[in-house]
């Protein structure tokens, strides 16, 4: 896995500073670490984009039908089902899990209820179920989602997101420096499925 540089900055002026009441330099901190972290999230993404396994034609919305093709698939391939398997999704489909009964009742999940814990993960079917808004779509609402076994992605760091700030008098001015060096990639096609969805209602 090649590790690769990434960077976030931005200045803030001295003379800003005096005119709120906000630590300019903090905001500014938080947002580049945040910024480093999405990035993150995206080379993670970018590596499970690469697996060739896939249910689903993008003509209909995640149903529950298409999660079990998924996770035949997975048995198919001895896949453990070790509680290490995970499953991402976008904001459509998340919704629409919250109208498959198995996924929202007590009865099938116990306490572990998406409504009432208002969380953005559950446990369902061994699958810890994710939602991140940042998952690959096209032009024409087709989603790739995707089900995978944690051991299947390899997420290589060499630095975590680190913050410098330093002055710089000839600006006036402090510069706020996050930066990281990080890199993933697909150990295991096996281990990965992508679920094909159609990020938008169905139309009649």
């Amino acid at each position: 896995c090649l590790l690769q540089d990434y960077y976030a900055g931005d200045w803030v002026d001295a003379l800003d500073e005096l005119k709120t009441n906000v630590d300019e330099r903090r905001v500014v901190a938080s947002a580049g670490a945040y910024a480093l972290g999405r990035k993150t999230d995206e080379l993670i993404i970018s590596a499970m984009s690469q697996a060739t396994n896939s249910v689903g034609d993008y003509s209909t919305g995640l149903t529950k039908d298409l999660i079990l093709s998924a996770v035949e698939e997975l048995n198919t391939k001895d896949v453990p089902d070790d509680g290490r398997r995970f499953a991402v999704v976008g904001v459509h489909q998340w919704n629409e899990l919250l109208s498959i009964d198995e996924f929202i009742s007590a009865d099938y999940v116990g306490n572990d209820l998406p409504l009432v814990s208002g969380g953005a993960s559950k446990k369902w079917l061994g699958i810890t179920w994710v939602l991140h808004n940042g998952l690959p779509v096209s032009e024409d609402d087709e989603r790739d989602c995707f089900i995978y076994h944690a051991t299947s992605i390899g997420h290589a760091c060499g630095q975590e997101v680190k913050t410098d700030i330093s002055w710089h008098g000839e600006r006036a001015a402090h510069f706020i420096s996050n930066s990281m060096s990080q890199g993933a990639v697909l150990i295991d096609n096996d281990g990965i499925v992508r679920l094909k969805c159609l990020d938008a209602d169905e139309t009649v």
